[in-house]
């Protein structure tokens, strides 16, 4: 095998079992070198570097440089030369961006009238309650939309994706899952329904939209108790939206959100969960119920015995070979030569 594709947790697992071995590498690439540093991942990081040929070269991609991309710089690459395609604050001239003050009552109403517009609509919310909650909310309203937040399975993640990209549903409702490595083409609108925590994940989030030189708006909904965290935040990413006190109705989302509003009557029981009905009849009597001893079965039944020792017999998998895909890329890099003397 000449490339393997991890996440840093999944191939320390795998060394530490002896199924990874990682004193051949050649070449070491780390994607969104920034966000590991903003999940706490830059001590297993450290360590999977460690066990790396020091002569080798190494890669560091990443949106934003910042000090926790510098750690990595200074103990693990020599004469390091930056490659920058354009700075992190560079502002996206086909991007505009609106900050709308509104009270608790009115934001899912203008949430539920920017979302009705044609075209695709990006929804950003903190926590993944609140997508799930906004995704119904918003089904409920008659806009077509659906959730993408960690708690959901990958299969659930592909098919929501899939009915983002091909119009079936035309918002997407997220946590900052989305904010990195997920592209879907001709989002125009971007709405922070709860702004960020720090001004990278606002960039990274409003990026979704205006790519390739397309237009694209970003709108952040502020109550008034986050206003100042608002204004921080803006001053912090490096722009000057355009900031409107509003109510559900103003002729300001038209404009933002242009076109012919449609709504779709929900279908019956969505947003609930299956209910697998129950069995009807009398209950069997217990004497008459088949009964398990050690590691017989009956009908299909294994007892936790006989699975224990399928688990036993099936073993581990070596499953050093198999690792998570990302997608690779980034707006700026640091590159090691190979060779060189380690850095300080």
């Amino acid at each position: 095998m000449d490339i393997v594709v991890a996440c840093p947790g999944r191939l320390a697992d795998h060394v530490s079992t002896g199924a990874a071995y990682l004193d051949a590498i050649e070449i070491t690439v780390l994607d969104e070198a920034d966000h590991m540093a903003d999940l706490g991942f830059l001590p297993v990081v450290r360590r999977l570097m460690d066990l790396t040929p020091r002569q080798g070269q190494r890669l560091l991609f990443s949106a934003t440089l910042d000090g926790g991309v510098d750690v990595l710089v200074r103990r693990f690459m020599s004469d390091p030369v930056v490659h920058s395609v354009d700075s992190s604050l560079s502002p996206v001239g086909t991007m505009t961006h609106h900050v709308l003050h509104v009270s608790a009552s009115d934001r899912l109403p203008v949430l539920v009238d920017l979302t009705a517009a044609p075209g695709r609509t990006l929804v950003f919310t903190r926590t993944k309650r609140g997508a799930k909650t906004l995704a119904k909310r918003l089904v409920a309203s008659g806009v077509p939309a659906v959730e993408l937040h960690g708690n959901l399975a990958q299969n659930a993640r592909n098919r929501n994706l899939a009915a983002f990209s091909d119009g079936t549903a035309k918002t997407l409702v997220a946590t900052d899952i989305a904010a990195r490595g997920i592209h879907v083409d001709d989002v125009a609108l971007v709405i922070h329904a709860d702004p960020p925590m720090e001004h990278k994940a606002y960039l990274h989030r409003s990026g979704r939209t205006a790519r390739a030189g397309a237009a694209g708006t970003v709108v952040t909904l502020a109550t008034d108790d986050q206003a100042s965290e608002v204004r921080d935040l803006a001053r912090k990413a490096g722009i000057r939206p355009t900031t409107t006190r509003l109510r559900a109705g103003d002729a300001l989302l038209q404009k933002l959100a242009p076109g012919e509003r449609t709504f779709v009557a929900p279908a019956a029981g969505a947003g609930r969960a299956a209910v697998r009905p129950r069995a009807t009849g009398p209950p069997v009597p217990r004497s008459r119920r088949p009964v398990v001893r050690g590691r017989a079965t009956t009908r299909g039944v294994r007892t936790s015995s006989s699975r224990s020792s399928s688990s036993r017999r099936s073993g581990s998998t070596g499953g050093g070979r198999t690792a998570s895909a990302g997608q690779p890329g980034g707006l700026a890099a640091f590159s090691s030569r190979a060779g060189g003397r380690r850095g300080r």
